[in-house]
């Protein structure tokens, strides 16, 4: 069986990243970002997923959380997007809707090859520490455009942001688990076109 792992290289004037992703893992994880809430949510999504996932970043933190944040989205997209190769024999969609104590998120997966993001948060915190969460919009943009993955996220319920966050990115972690599973009974590609 092909081994679905994705080795990729992302240097800028801005970040240096390295991401090591095995889509088959057992939920493995050395992060390291330089953004502790970041490292948090992305040691979350390889657990829940089972996805074996090194992430090695640098940037200019010093003027912006926003490039390290952005271009981290843009390496595991394009690791994603490597580890499923063609996308033959995956189950293509997935969906969950985790609970977080008062959260409640419900997120939806197609593998599919359109890159859209819909997120609706009821969560407004616009910060948690120093961390403005508003950059999570432009970690999820980056990372469906590179993935080549429709997502759509709806955080219904929750005022706590780590907790609105933290089902966020469990909800992304299994229904990634669900769309990534090689389905037993179609080894094709998953669409009608024959191709993705």
């Amino acid at each position: 069986m092909k081994r679905r792992t994705a080795n990729v290289k992302r240097k800028t004037r801005e970040t240096d990243i390295r991401v090591t992703l095995n889509l088959d893992g057992k939920g493995r994880s050395t992060i390291s970002t330089g953004l502790p809430f970041l490292d948090h949510m992305l040691e979350l999504l390889a657990r829940h997923a089972l996805i074996d996932l090194d992430i090695r970043a640098t940037g200019d933190l010093a003027v912006d959380y926003h490039h390290t944040v952005e271009d981290v989205g843009l390496a595991l997209g394009d690791a994603l997007n490597q580890a499923l190769g063609t996308r033959k024999g995956i189950v293509r969609y997935g969906w969950a809707i985790v609970p977080m104590d008062e959260s409640l998120c419900r997120v939806v997966v197609d593998l599919g090859g359109r890159p859209y993001l819909v997120k609706e948060m009821v969560c407004k915190r616009r910060k948690l520490l120093d961390f403005e969460l508003n950059l999570f919009d432009d970690f999820f943009q980056a990372l469906v455009v590179q993935a080549r993955m429709n997502l759509h996220i709806d955080q219904m319920r929750g005022v706590e942001a780590h907790h609105a966050f933290e089902a966020v990115f469990k909800g992304l972690a299994r229904a990634l688990r669900m769309a990534c599973a090689r389905d037993p009974r179609d080894t094709g590609i998953p669409s009608s076109k024959g191709t993705i």
